[in-house]
């Protein structure tokens, strides 16, 4: 097995060791670091993910963003263009299917797809991160692809995390993109 996918299958088994009490409390500190950014203040239109696999719940920052106007889109796989995502309006109502790979995502509709040059902000789940900013996903690059151009259209990537995802050092490689800034429930991390 390689390294990164080793590293993947421990810091998994970590995260999905955490309790539902740590859990809950992790959602409920990192939902406060968002509701108190700036960059999340000023976003009209936040793109985030519905948690899986042990992954920092988003339910409650979900619910914030609703609560105080602001328009939240979630990945949905490409259905054309394989290892891209697109992201699509979410709302209360909103119809949601399993993916290939299991995950929850709004049913495709064209008329609600956000172009990544409109969203503000897109908020990345990761299985592991360094002092560098440097993140490890699940492997298929799909955040990777829709963040390669991020800073030319002046969308701001935030990584959350839990604390315990954080590792000493990622390896990287030539498609990697770094992020400016991970937040877990203990510390915001600024890369850049």
């Amino acid at each position: 097995m390689n390294l990164r996918s080793q590293l993947r299958k421990e810091v998994r088994q970590r995260r999905n060791a955490l309790s539902v009490a740590q859990q809950h409390n992790a959602a409920i500190t990192v939902t406060e670091r968002l509701s108190n950014h700036v960059k999340i203040q000023q976003a009209k239109r936040i793109a985030i993910y519905l948690s899986n696999d042990g992954e920092l719940s988003t339910k409650n920052f979900i619910e914030w963003c609703w609560q105080h106007h602001k328009h939240v889109y979630l990945p949905v796989v490409h259905p054309f263009s394989p290892g891209n995502l697109l992201f699509l309006n979410y709302q209360q109502e909103t119809k949601l299917l399993n993916n290939i790979y299991g995950i929850l995502e709004p049913q495709l509709d064209v008329t609600k797809v956000c172009p990544l040059e409109q969203l503000d902000i897109i908020c990345t789940p990761l299985v592991a991160f360094d002092n560098s900013g440097a993140r490890l996903g699940m492997g298929g690059g799909f955040y990777d692809r829709s963040l390669a151009r991020w800073q030319k259209i002046k969308l701001y990537p935030l990584g959350l995390a839990h604390d315990c995802q954080q590792v000493e050092k990622v390896p990287i490689e030539s498609w990697d993109i770094p992020l400016p800034e991970i937040i877990t429930p203990n510390k915001n991390y600024r890369f850049m």
